[in-house]
């Protein structure tokens, strides 16, 4: 039997344009949303732990850009600095964002108006004294206490929650107030957080419409409490999830926490409660009151500095890389973090 001709009577779509490998990534954006061709975004699999490819179109962040632009008062005058490296989705988005409205953008602060940050870049701003600006702090969450030590210091700050899939998903202006973006649909299904909207990339959906990349999330409303992606630490045969507990002492705490799993001989891992704040004591007499069992941390330690990756997010691997490397040499400071050698066993 002869093979049928294939079906040439719809045009093929063009291949994604990967706007990452291209040299100015803003300008190839604008490019593919003109030819009418979606983009291809490649990740570096920091907060996921696998690289990863995104592809989406070039409408699904364009269509959200006036919403976005009226909640930062964002104008033709307005200068937008991105100290953090266009591979990450969420300093391109906004580099689009600024030409979107004819404002400039750059890698230096001088002269700027707004600034894309991740809450551990506007802390470090705060505490050098640098002058305020109207910051968009995406990437982590962004506890009140930061938030309202940088408008203490003259900073006005806008905060979101999306990924690099989803998009935008929640706006606010920290990680306690944060309300569905505008034509977003979300659910709660076991702990886990569904998102639907216009803002999705070409991903994966159920029969709804729904979209997940499997943040642990409370919902009220429209108002959305992300906690976090449900990392586990199995220890002593007891399975927990990390992100909550996490979130728990978060709300104790007067600076960044960090929960993290760290091998150990005997229980196999050990839950690690990590933060800079000066206040693990009482952080500590908190968790030893109101967690229980598996969920308490057997290890609290203070870093002078938490470590970042290249796009300025915690870098979990790294920390607890750090303590293990630590653990080793215990009389060596660490060189990754520092360590002020309080650290004790619950």
């Amino acid at each position: 039997m002869t093979p049928a001709p294939p079906d040439t009577s719809a045009p093929a779509r063009p291949a994604p344009l990967p706007v990452l490998e291209e040299t100015d990534p803003v300008a190839a954006f604008w490019q593919a949303h003109r030819e009418g061709r979606e983009v291809a975004l490649s990740t570096s699999g920091t907060s996921s732990g696998a690289p990863r490819v995104i592809v989406r179109s070039t409408a699904s962040w364009v269509d959200s850009f006036d919403a976005c632009a009226q909640r930062l008062q964002l104008a033709e005058s307005s200068r937008f600095w991105i100290p953090g490296p266009l591979a990450a989705t969420m300093n391109l988005f906004a580099a689009c964002l600024a030409t979107y409205v004819g404002a400039r953008w750059s890698s230096e602060p001088d002269g700027c108006t707004h600034a894309q940050l991740t809450p551990a870049q506007l802390l470090a701003l705060v505490e050098d004294g640098a002058p305020g600006r109207h910051a968009l702090v995406a990437g982590d969450g962004l506890e009140p206490g930061l938030r309202r030590r940088a408008e203490a210091a003259g900073w006005r700050v806008d905060h979101y929650y999306g990924a690099a899939e989803l998009s935008l998903v929640a706006w606010g202006h920290d990680a306690t107030d944060l309300r569905l973006f505008d034509h977003v649909d979300a659910e709660v299904r076991n702990g886990v957080l569904w998102v639907r909207s216009p803002w999705l990339s070409r991903v994966p959906t159920d029969e709804r419409g729904y979209a997940s990349v499997h943040d642990v999330a409370r919902l009220e409303g429209d108002h959305v409490e992300v906690l976090g992606r449900p990392g586990n630490a199995t220890t002593a045969g007891a399975t927990v999830q990390l992100a909550p507990i996490e979130a728990e002492l978060q709300d104790h705490a007067s600076a960044r926490v960090v929960v993290v799993a760290v091998p150990e001989a005997r229980l196999g891992e050990v839950v690690c409660c990590v933060t800079t704040s000066h206040d693990l004591r009482a952080i500590r007499a908190w968790g030893r009151t109101h967690l229980i069992g598996a969920r308490r941390p057997r290890r609290w330690l203070v870093r002078d500095v938490l470590p970042l990756t290249p796009t300025g997010k915690i870098d979990r691997a790294g920390l607890v890389a750090d303590i293990l490397a630590t653990d080793r040499h215990p009389h060596r400071e660490s060189r990754r973090t520092g360590q002020d050698r309080r650290e004790d066993q619950a």
